[in-house]
């Protein structure tokens, strides 16, 4: 009886574990396509990273390091920006948090849910601004007619 019992509760358990995770998850579902587009070209995406956040390619190197994987680089230092903290500050943070997830680290780096910024972080990465901005004239000029 005790046995059905732990294998009841483990099931419950991991259950709200999945399904948290999943639920956190899909707000951020955009960083497997940013690590997609990291890993075919490391070093493009340096680039983009050192341009986007205006630092050296040995910084973007230091943190690529560190994180588990590319986007979570990104992550970094948009969350050091927006939160106004140095990359080393947030690179703490995700070492000891990252298993909360995104949502819960930019919230315990004061970034509010709810907020623009948070809204911001959930859209999508920013390191291609000339992408972004060829994304934005297309959809733009499709409402015309």
């Amino acid at each position: 009886m005790k046995t059905q019992n732990l294998v009841i509760l483990l099931s419950v358990v991991l259950t709200i574990f999945f399904t948290a995770t999943l639920a956190s998850a899909g707000d951020f579902d955009w960083t497997r396509d940013l690590n997609i587009r990291a890993e075919a070209d490391p070093s493009g995406f340096r680039a983009q990273l050192s341009t986007r956040f205006k630092i050296g390619d040995a910084q973007v190197k230091v943190v690529l390091g560190k994180v588990d994987r590319p986007a979570d680089a990104y992550m970094v230092f948009r969350l050091g920006e927006m939160s106004s903290r140095t990359v080393d500050y947030v690179l703490n943070k995700y070492k000891t948090e990252k298993s909360n997830g995104w949502g819960a680290l930019a919230k315990s780096l004061g970034i509010k849910p709810g907020s623009s910024e948070f809204h911001a972080l959930k859209q999508g990465s920013d390191v291609d601004a000339s992408e972004n901005r060829n994304k934005h004239k297309k959809n733009k000029s499709k409402g015309k007619g």
